[in-house]
């Protein structure tokens, strides 16, 4: 609840009855009100008088999250593997992530209501990666980007091998799922309360694996 300022003149209806200074107007604010009010939304609140000013129950956690939507987290950004690249069965693929603000973090953000402010920040604590033919990978971090002269050893961070070809997948290939899972710690300011949440963001690609041929 927040006290209008400046409060409507004596006449308005909103006072019913009462006059100013026997209590005062205030706006009824739901969070998603205030949030929506701050990006310029036309809706107003619901106004009501009241002798003495009404307790407000603030959850920091939601004012958190509120904060977290603002951030416009998405799903990893894949460097690797990539619709363009040429991958083989037999021969290691490695996987990696560009990081990013909105990709990878961290991302912080805060949000208000009621005079409590909620800090929010947002970090990319691993990657679920599902590969399009059954096989998952969880790497805990962005994965190691290749150079030529690693050759064809193993990725030291996030890897994956494949046995098949992807000639019998619709269009020819894997479609390879990347699953950011999202850490975000959040403080109520000036020293309160705190508390941590997930939040799940997804990437796709479609990668074509073929087998390598040799002519005699």
């Amino acid at each position: 609840m927040e006290r209008l300022d400046p409060q409507p003149p004596a006449s308005d209806p909103v006072w019913k009855g009462h006059k100013p200074g026997d209590g005062a107007i205030y706006a009824r604010v739901c969070l998603s009100d205030a949030l929506g009010q701050a990006a310029g939304a036309d809706a107003l609140p619901g106004v009501f008088w009241a002798a003495e000013a009404p307790a407000v129950n603030v959850d920091p956690e939601q004012l958190a999250r509120e904060a977290v939507d603002r951030m416009l987290l998405t799903g990893p950004d894949i460097a690797s593997p990539t619709p363009t690249g040429r991958y083989l069965v037999g021969m290691p693929v490695w996987m990696w992530a560009n990081q990013g603000p909105t990709t990878y973090g961290p991302n912080t953000a805060s949000a208000s209501l009621a005079g409590v402010t909620v800090t929010a920040t947002a970090k990319v604590t691993r990657i679920d990666w599902a590969m399009g033919d059954g096989g998952t990978v969880t790497c805990q971090g962005p994965g190691t980007k290749y150079v030529a002269s690693y050759g064809k050893q193993d990725s030291p961070t996030c890897g994956h091998t494949y046995t098949r070809t992807s000639a019998s997948r619709h269009g020819g290939k894997y479609t390879v799922a990347a699953t950011a899972i999202w850490t975000v710690d959040w403080q109520v300011n000036d020293g309160g309360e705190t508390g941590q949440f997930t939040e799940v963001r997804q990437s796709q690609e479609q990668v074509a694996v073929g087998e390598l041929q040799v002519v005699r």
